[in-house]
């Protein structure tokens, strides 16, 4: 596969000529190779998007006709359902089951989206002195939309979806470790006919062409996911035009498990609150606190099942836990074990790097459990982002209270009780933006994402995500039209 980028209605390589080899983190094997574009090809997208929005060819269309390209975006989507999750897992490494999921959440993203253009947008006031006052939501203008690589196609939709359904045009710059279902998803996009200029996608590293989206004074607004060094950076490039940010940043979510909770219940979400996509999830419940009184019984019972967790390649119809997305990030979560190794918290299950025959090239890494941390361990502060569980005790509520706020982030939090009321209680005083109680991971294009502290600024999906793509317009009436008076003569 040859990848390009997608400029004004174009599919055009990088100016320099560079490239960049897509690598399979199953093998290590290359399986396409991408343009890498640096700040030219983003000015160039820049000006087609800016050009694009001045013209009015997208904003200036009656919602209506808008939704009904999102709504084929959707339809073409599941239409190449088996397509594309073979891709996202070649790419990714993510086993096809969970391709399969992020896929169909995708086109049910642009579906939720599409029957949200023509929704009330606005509100109207009665106010004195004979006038109305009135607002009304309108496109921000040209939007950089930045994303990282683990779900390549999902976080890519989940800002294209409500970008354009608000009547924007967008530069879209995927990971440049992960973009061949972006550039599968720009194939749609052309393929239903949306205006030139109105999506354009630059395939490249975040210091060149990312940089330029976020400092460019023709980009209206930046929404970027992903670590929150970069988010820092992002801020300040934003900083020259003041324009508008989104940021989904990091995070090191709690999972506190109280004695009374449904033990099976508790272990089984535990191992999915931090296996899942292999620990490589923003939201992973990357710290589990547990009640005093159950924790050994729980550490043994959630061993013996993260032992038998079947980690391979994602194409594998066996496999539950697939590689890590590069060998990069592979030497960065092994790092992260030998530190927690020296800093001596005890190490009851993983650890190591599977290297058994079929696995050996491959980037996969042992389901991994720490116990015997304290707070202050960098494995306890720091996001690893990757199959790596720290676990902590704690005494009663207030301890567990203390202990979850304890970090710099606020993105996700779990409680497990079957008392109700104390789950309520415990989960209304944790810092974080998306929680859970009794369950961890389920999230609903309708509902708002987003963190708390340093986990990020805004909110994405649902009706909240809408209204990141847009300004509010006040509009004042006066429905008495005669001289104000306000001067004598």
């Amino acid at each position: 596969m040859n990848l390009k980028n997608f400029i004004n209605g174009k599919w055009v390589e990088a100016e320099s000529g560079l490239t960049r080899e897509i690598i399979n983190p199953a093998n290590g094997e290359v399986i396409a190779i991408a343009c890498e574009s640096d700040a030219s090809d983003a000015c160039l997208a820049i000006k087609a998007a800016r050009e694009a929005f001045d013209s009015g060819v997208w904003s200036n269309l009656p919602a209506i006709e808008r939704a009904a390209f999102l709504f084929k975006i959707a339809d073409k989507l599941e239409e190449r359902m088996d397509e594309l999750k073979v891709l996202e897992t070649l790419d990714n490494g993510k086993p096809h089951r969970e391709a399969e999921f992020d896929i169909g959440d995708a086109a049910n993203c642009f579906r939720y989206y599409a029957g949200l253009v023509s929704k009330p947008h606005g509100y109207t006031y009665d106010v004195p002195d004979g006038a109305q006052a009135m607002t009304v939501r309108e496109p921000i203008g040209v939007c950089g939309l930045i994303t990282p690589w683990n779900y390549p196609l999902l976080m890519g939709v989940w800002k294209i979806a409500p970008a354009l359904a608000a009547g924007n045009t967008i530069v879209y710059k995927p990971s440049e470790i992960t973009p061949v279902t972006s550039v599968k998803l720009f194939e749609i996009i052309e393929e239903v006919g949306i205006p030139k200029g109105v999506a354009n996608l630059v395939l490249g590293p975040g210091n060149t062409a990312g940089q330029e989206i976020a400092e460019s004074h023709d980009v209206d607004k930046v929404s970027f996911t992903g670590g929150t060094v970069t988010g820092r950076k992002i801020m300040q490039a934003a900083a020259g035009n003041i324009k508008k940010i989104s940021l989904e940043l990091g995070g090191k979510s709690p999972n506190i498990v109280f004695a009374d909770a449904d033990l099976e219940t508790a272990v089984d979400y535990a191992l999915f609150g931090i296996f899942a996509n292999s620990g490589q999830v923003c939201t992973a419940g990357s710290r589990l606190l547990l009640e005093e009184s159950i924790h050994d019984h729980f550490i043994e019972r959630l061993v013996e099942r993260a032992r038998m967790i079947r980690v391979g390649a994602g194409d594998n119809p066996a496999t539950e836990m697939g590689p890590l997305v590069s060998e990069a990030h592979m030497n960065k979560v092994l790092n992260y074990i030998e530190i927690g190794k020296q800093e001596g918290a005890t190490l009851v299950c993983g650890g190591k790097r599977i290297t058994e025959a079929g696995l050996e090239k491959g980037y996969f890494v042992e389901p991994t459990i720490f116990v015997d941390t304290t707070p202050n361990m960098r494995i306890v502060q720091e996001e690893i982002f990757g199959p790596v569980l720290v676990v902590q005790k704690f005494k009663d509520e207030q301890e567990a209270i203390k202990l979850a706020n304890n970090t710099v982030y606020g993105l996700g939090a779990g409680v497990f009780s079957n008392d109700g009321a104390k789950a309520l209680r415990v989960i209304k005083k944790i810092r974080a933006g998306i929680t859970w109680i009794n369950t961890y991971h389920p999230t609903y294009n309708e509902a708002p994402w987003g963190g708390y502290k340093q986990s990020g600024i805004g909110r994405g999906l649902g009706t909240y995500g809408f209204e990141e793509f847009t300004e509010v317009k006040q509009i004042n009436i006066n429905l008495q039209v005669e001289p104000v008076g306000w001067f004598e003569n």
